[in-house]
């Protein structure tokens, strides 16, 4: 903190409670200057001496008797005002970062100027902010804080402008260079240093790092740091993740929803400028500011009902980085009084800003080029799948919401349809948990959200527990069973079996006559409920047919029967006529495609499922029975 003293007598202002200032000395006061509440009983000759405005003030005064002027518009009040009082007696005065503001503008004000006398006060205050203050770096802080309470003297005698550019200058300064105080996170400071080589036996000092200046920017109020960030970019290339930082770490350090702390009523347009100045101010470039701060600052966005342009901006940067979101950022609580708690409608406008990332640099739309000079341009098949996993993820956790419609969980799920996907399990667990949590779905709906996924790219354990999973319509088990079938049938070198023209209607397109290898996730948790021991006796006659369809490729077949191949296709034919006559006696017709509900599955079709997967299974004991 730097100080300097003006004056030398040792004569100071005495107080007679707490409105009445007076100098002590034997010269009887001749006139009376009342700032505020609190009136000053001085001479006239120090004071006119050496302001202009007081001589005005006391010439227009004219002959009244008491000699009383009033000047309670003078900036920094009674006590700014004394300091000039004392300067003008010659007492000694101290300045400092905090009440030189105070003191230049009053001396603005009381026109203390050289033209009146020289070594007046402006001059030296100034060669004080000049040689001093605007060389130190928390004192230029310290300073620019107090400017707000002087606007627009502070403005006017260029202050803020002289802090600004100080600061901007400082923060470019090559850190090893950096000599001065500043505030920082001693603790990660002290982190990256402990790996730090020792010099014969003594450890070097700590460097500095590029951000040390972010967290003394914080003291500032939103408006004045608005200013200094503008004035650093402004200044030079100043890192964008620097930036990024210091966004970061001001938001934190001002926002109480990021502390989850109540938010004051009164509070929430303070809070609501402050987001949307942050938001401004964030930098184009894709990376520079960590996601998950992001998708804070949207959530606080979106509480504080803030300016949609800039929660649009929010969207697209996020959107950029989509491919590194976790499911658990995306969990976002509706506000009070809307219908679902999940609010999928801002995942939904995420993952529609990723998709429409390429489109909006093709296309080249005039309308949107603030929006298109952040957009990268190119969507790798590998930000897809992430992209894709992703959103299955979140519609199994959105899932759980009962109050989710069913139209905007089909709708999210489209987006990323043609997303290149290894295996479609994640989307068949979201579904199986939409249709666990909203039992009461109709036929057609059910139909609806089971056509999202492709039964031909479910892993082996993907089928097992579609098998067994009472929830699912009719048609997709028969799919299920059917491709399993085909699987088994193709590893021991045979065609699948041929179905009737009903049974076929029930199978997804190309599944018939071909086979399609799937992704193996045995240690999925599926999520689903164990009905029954009898239901897992499947799942491990199925996982028992796969490994014995897996046997050695030099093996031979023998001891089957010439017509083993066309019986075990009768009995398949037989089993899926059977359950597709199940479905015609509770009045559906045969080539409909409205999927049956979960509920109305019958014993009887469970049992014949059994059937399938045993005949699969002795065709398959059949085959494999080898020689050496």
């Amino acid at each position: 903190m730097k100080f300097m003293k003006l004056g030398s007598k040792p004569d100071q202002f005495q107080t007679d409670g707490d409105t009445i200032r007076y100098v002590a000395t034997e010269l009887a006061t001749d006139m009376v200057v009342s700032v505020g509440d609190v009136k000053f009983y001085v001479h006239k000759f120090p004071l006119l001496s050496k302001s202009s405005q007081l001589q005005k003030l006391v010439t227009s005064a004219g002959n009244d008797n008491n000699d009383e002027i009033d000047i309670h518009d003078i900036p920094g009040g009674p006590a700014a005002f004394e300091v000039c009082a004392k300067f003008c007696y010659g007492m000694v005065v101290t300045l400092n970062a905090y009440n030189v503001v105070a003191a230049r503008c009053a001396a603005e004000y009381l026109e203390m100027y050289e033209i009146v006398e020289k070594g007046n006060l402006i001059y030296k205050i100034d060669i004080f902010l000049s040689s001093s203050i605007f060389w130190s770096w928390k004192d230029s802080i310290i300073v620019l804080r107090t400017t707000n309470s002087f606007l627009p003297w502070s403005e006017e005698l260029k202050i803020v402008s002289h802090c600004l550019d100080s600061i901007a200058t400082k923060v470019y300064t090559d850190p090893s260079q950096v000599d001065w105080s500043y505030t920082y996170n001693h603790n990660k400071l002290v982190s990256e240093n402990e790996h730090e080589e020792k010099w014969n036996g003594v450890k070097k000092l700590q460097t500095v790092p590029n951000d040390w200046w972010v967290q003394d920017l914080c003291d500032l109020q939103i408006d004045l740091y608005k200013r200094v960030i503008t004035a650093i970019i402004a200044k030079g290339n100043m890192s964008t993740d620097v930036v990024g930082e210091s966004l970061k770490l001001y938001a934190l350090r001002r926002l109480p929803i990021f502390s989850k702390s109540a938010l004051q009523g009164s509070d929430c347009l303070k809070y609501r400028y402050l987001v949307d100045t942050i938001t401004s101010l964030l930098p184009n470039e894709k990376s520079s500011v960590p996601y998950d701060f992001l998708l804070k600052l949207l959530h606080a966005s979106i509480m504080l009902d803030c300016d949609e342009l800039g929660r649009r901006m929010l969207m697209l940067k996020i959107s950029q980085q989509l491919d590194e979101v976790t499911v658990a950022d995306l969990i976002i609580r509706s506000s009070t009084g809307e219908t679902a708690r999940c609010n999928i409608d801002v995942v939904h406008g995420l993952v529609e800003q990723f998709v429409m990332q390429e489109d909006s640099i093709q296309t080249g739309s005039p309308d949107d080029h603030e929006f298109r000079e952040i957009c990268p341009g190119f969507i790798s098949d590998a930000s897809k799948a992430k992209v894709a996993k992703l959103v299955d993820g979140y519609l199994a956790e959105a899932a759980r919401d009962v109050l989710l419609p069913l139209s905007k969980f089909v709708d999210l799920a489209e987006m990323v349809s043609t997303f290149p996907r290894s295996s479609h399990d994640g989307i068949y667990r979201a579904i199986d948990m939409y249709l666990k949590e909203h039992p009461v779905l109709t036929k057609s709906e059910k139909k609806r959200i089971c056509r999202l996924m492709d039964c031909r790219k479910l892993s082996a354990d993907a089928c097992v527990h579609a098998v067994q999973n009472e929830r699912l319509p009719l048609r997709v088990v028969v799919q299920v069973l059917f491709l399993e079938q085909t699987r088994a049938t193709a590893a021991i070198g045979n065609n699948a079996p041929d179905l009737p023209g009903s049974v076929k209607a029930m199978l997804p397109r190309g599944s018939c006559g071909s086979s399609r290898s799937a992704t193996t996730n045995s240690d999925e948790d599926w999520d689903g409920d164990q009905t029954s021991e009898e239901l897992k006796d499947l799942k491990a006659e199925l996982a028992s047919l796969r490994l014995e369809n897996k046997g050695d490729s030099g093996v031979v077949v023998n001891d089957a029967k010439p017509n083993a191949d066309k019986v075990t296709s009768k009995k398949v034919k037989k089993i899926f006529a059977r359950l597709w006559s199940n479905k015609d006696r509770q009045g559906e017709n045969s080539s409909s495609d409205t999927s049956e509900s979960c509920a109305s599955t019958s014993v009887e079709e469970t049992e014949a499922m059994k059937v399938a997967v045993r005949m699969m299974q002795n065709q398959a004991t059949k085959k494999s029975h080898v020689t050496k």
